[in-house]
């Protein structure tokens, strides 16, 4: 549309992660004009000198810097609209992760004990007459069992939402976390508002589950001997978790680095995890979103 308007031979604009869109054939003279968007560059105006010339003329380019902030708005307003794409597909890939992986536990480990139960159970009815001792040995395995299939369900639901936080919320549970650390664990200061707003599930569990594996990270390996977590409110949810060791290795790209970051990216948030001189330093920051209310309009 700008080649046909300004007659000129060739036109294309190039935006950051959103690839190429031209038009015309590419004469030997191109040139470029930066497009800006408040100030940050977001791609480039190309076009094609007119065969015969050696430069644009000055009106030409006083038109094109003219259409270069629409055209900035526009390739601002796509890329943020693949982003969004990106991170949905992200979300919904972690989101069917979650479910082959809930499936495969209930499948594979659930499934067998409860059946095997039910088996033991059935058999335990036969014998309750006939061969009692033996019905006595069967109800006690199937006790155990039982007890074990329970601690399944709680592994699940732990890992669905961590019940400490229903029970306690985000800084009592993460104080009993802090106060079940081994003996000889670096020592561990903890620093949260005397009163944290009330938070969204998602939120929360997000916060507690980043903070968590920071903290496991550090004392596991950091070699340090303080590490400090803090909880600050600020127009979005911030947590630090800064260690005093040498890090090393579980700074390397990994499951738990990358559990951190996707948890903060599916919320909009953000994290920045990185050693240097002084130690090892965690930064998440997550939007307080508003709780969805069932049946809401949306």
């Amino acid at each position: 549309m700008v080649a046909a308007a300004l007659r000129l031979p060739y036109a294309a604009v190039r935006g950051d992660g959103v690839g190429w869109t031209d038009s015309g054939t590419p004469p030997t003279r191109i040139e470029s004009i930066s497009l800006r968007y408040r100030g940050a560059p977001v791609g480039e105006l190309l076009v094609g000198v007119r065969a015969g010339q050696s430069a644009l003329t000055r009106a030409d380019r006083s038109v094109l810097e003219l259409l270069a902030g629409p055209l900035a708005v526009a390739v601002h307003a796509t890329a943020l609209s693949a982003d969004l794409q990106r991170s949905r597909e992200r979300i919904v890939g972690a989101r069917e992760e979650e479910r082959r992986r809930l499936r495969r536990d209930l499948h594979d480990g659930l499934g067998p004990v409860l059946t095997g139960m039910a088996f033991q159970a059935e058999a335990a009815r036969n014998l309750v007459r006939t061969d009692p001792d033996r019905a006595e040995e069967l109800l006690a395995t199937l006790r155990n069992e039982a007890a074990e299939a329970i601690d399944g369900v709680r592994r699940l639901a732990y890992a669905l939402h961590p019940p400490s936080l229903a029970e306690l919320g985000l800084a009592g549970a993460l104080r009993r976390q802090v106060g079940q650390l081994e003996a000889g664990s670096p020592v561990v200061t903890l620093e949260v508002p005397d009163a944290l707003p009330a938070l969204p599930a998602a939120v929360e569990v997000a916060a507690y589950r980043i903070a968590v594996e920071a903290l496991t990270n550090a004392v596991r390996h950091a070699g340090a001997e303080h590490v400090g977590v803090r909880l600050h409110v600020d127009g979005a949810l911030e947590i630090a978790v800064d260690d005093d060791g040498p890090g090393g290795g579980c700074w390397q790209p990994g499951v738990g680095l990358t559990s951190m970051r996707e948890r903060a990216a599916e919320l909009g948030g953000s994290l920045l995890a990185a050693p240097d001189d002084g130690g090892g330093h965690v930064r998440a920051r997550l939007p307080l979103l508003e709780p969805t209310v069932p049946g809401a309009p949306g």
